[in-house]
């Protein structure tokens, strides 16, 4: 009873006046300090608790007082919406309390922390590399993790968004098309956009821009075939057509279908009418 008796009066003291906040950051009875940033933390007064727990973390350092206020403190800051102080802070929790109570959620929002950073596609993709491991280490430390799920959904959004970043490269590549003042050191745009869009398929083959990036294929395959020297045509319209039937079997209801049939019959009019 007594024990209820305290939380009530301390969360009356937290939830009334700057100035008696201001006290309990200027006390050095710890445990009472503890127990204010708790209720302030539960509260969901994160600015006010992490400024108790940066300093409790010293002073209870190796105690289990010790090892709580350190996740909450990484959890105020996360959220707080401070995704790379709260990373530092969870990260540091796991290196000291590897086997601690919180060792499986300080892990997850330390990697939904990095997932949070995560740029635009258009931007440097290494905090996105650095959320893939951070996440990829959750399921290899927690394999049977309720919150598996979830972070399969992260690990696959950041890996949409590596894609993406490789989709955007060589789309520029086929753009560009037959303009040469890029290819300094010989090969064509096409060329460069077919090895882009293959790299991007084989590291990421369950993307969801699977099939764009196999028409962006076939339509470099296609591009090469009609700019091609008479010695090099022949070939490269066979190439497309394999390409075709490998994208039809693949994606046999496309929404490309039309281009890609139409892609085929001029391929195949093309070796025809070169092998007579």
């Amino acid at each position: 009873m007594r024990k209820f008796l305290s939380i009530a009066v301390i969360s009356a003291m937290i939830l009334s006046s700057c100035n008696s906040y201001n006290k309990v950051l200027k006390t050095t009875d710890y445990d009472y300090k503890y127990e204010v940033a708790k209720e302030c933390y539960a509260a969901g007064q994160y600015a006010r608790a992490y400024q108790l727990l940066e300093e409790l973390i010293m002073v209870m350092k190796g105690t289990d007082r010790g090892e709580e206020s350190l996740f909450m403190l990484g959890m105020c800051y996360y959220n707080l919406r401070d995704y790379e102080t709260a990373t530092m802070y969870l990260d540091r929790y796991v290196k000291t309390y590897s086997k601690g109570d919180y060792t499986e959620l300080a892990r997850f929002y330390s990697g939904k922390a990095s997932y949070m950073q995560s740029p635009d596609p258009r931007l440097d993709q290494s905090p996105t590399y650095t959320a893939l491991n951070q996440l990829q280490d959750f399921l290899d430390f927690h394999p049977y993790s309720e919150l598996r799920e979830e972070v399969n959904d992260m690990i696959y959004d950041l890996q949409n968004r590596l894609v993406q970043k490789e989709y955007d490269s060589a789309k520029l590549y086929y753009n560009l098309g037959s303009y040469v003042g890029n290819c300094a050191n010989g090969g064509s745009n096409y060329e460069a956009c077919i090895i882009t869009a293959e790299n991007a398929l084989k590291t990421f083959p369950y993307t969801r821009l699977r099939e764009d990036l196999y028409m962006m294929i076939l339509r470099c395959r296609y591009q090469l075939a009609q700019r091609s020297v008479i010695e090099k045509s022949e070939e490269r319209y066979r190439q497309t057509i394999d390409e075709y039937y490998g994208f039809k079997n693949e994606f046999p209801n496309s929404k490309y279908m039309k281009e890609a049939d139409n892609i085929y019959k001029h391929s195949a009019t093309k070796v025809k009418s070169e092998t007579d």
